[in-house]
């Protein structure tokens, strides 16, 4: 079960940009994330290598901390929002809801729910 100190590190790595690290950090080596219904993917390296892909994507990728952190023994749900900016200025955001199970202090599973019509591009 992490402590809430533990998770607001957590959260202070991810609001800072550096989410690549997040998942180095505070993911456990054989973790998944899971985006809605999609097969999840697994593997703390394989899962900091896509992020650092996504990352290399975007001029700027804005966050912030929507609402409470709820957490519940090695359950935890926080509300992300996420704004996506590529070199030309365009932009989209995703407010999407972490939905997250630990094991002691690192994140052992995540499943990520939002609206895949966010991405659009605006």
């Amino acid at each position: 079960m992490p402590s809430r100190t533990r998770v607001e590190e957590f959260i202070a790595v991810v609001l800072s940009g550096r989410h690549d690290e997040a998942i180095e950090r505070f993911y456990a080596e054989d973790a998944s994330m899971q985006e809605n219904l999609n097969p999840p993917r697994v593997g703390r390296d394989l899962l900091a290598t896509q992020e650092r892909a996504t990352m290399a994507k975007y001029a700027r990728i804005d966050t912030e901390l929507r609402g409470p952190i709820f957490i519940e023994g090695d359950i935890v749900v926080i509300n992300w929002l996420f704004r996506f900016t590529d070199a030309e200025g365009t932009s989209f955001t995703i407010d999407e809801i972490a939905y997250q199970q630990w094991q002691g202090d690192l994140i052992h599973r995540e499943r990520f729910y939002y609206d895949p019509g966010q991405v659009k591009k605006k």
